[in-house]
């Protein structure tokens, strides 16, 4: 069955949930911004979340700069924003501290 995008009513429910993450603005997508104490601190972080992505079989769009990185979430085959980001989100939110 192909994955299916959020209504707007999910969407909005689902970011609730999600601290720190927001809409991006076309609504499409959503994003966060993490800063770590140094290149060592992010790289490990970013490694972490690509353990995620593997489990999920769903990988993020992410850059990093030294201390640094931006990760966006989106589904591609559903055209926008899914469950599957929301799943990533929630795990990527339980390897850092709480906003």
């Amino acid at each position: 069955m192909p994955v299916q995008r959020l209504s707007d009513a999910e969407r909005a429910a689902a970011l609730q949930g999600l601290p720190g993450w927001a809409l991006r603005t076309d609504g499409l997508a959503i994003s966060r911004h993490f800063t770590f104490a140094d290149f060592s601190a992010a790289f490990g972080f970013m490694a972490r979340v690509a353990l995620i992505a593997e489990k999920l079989d769903h990988h993020p769009e992410w850059s990093n700069v030294w201390n640094r990185v931006e990760i966006t979430l989106t589904t591609h085959d559903a055209g926008g924003l899914s469950a599957r980001d929301v799943a990533m989100a929630r795990e990527i939110n339980q390897l850092v501290p709480a906003v």
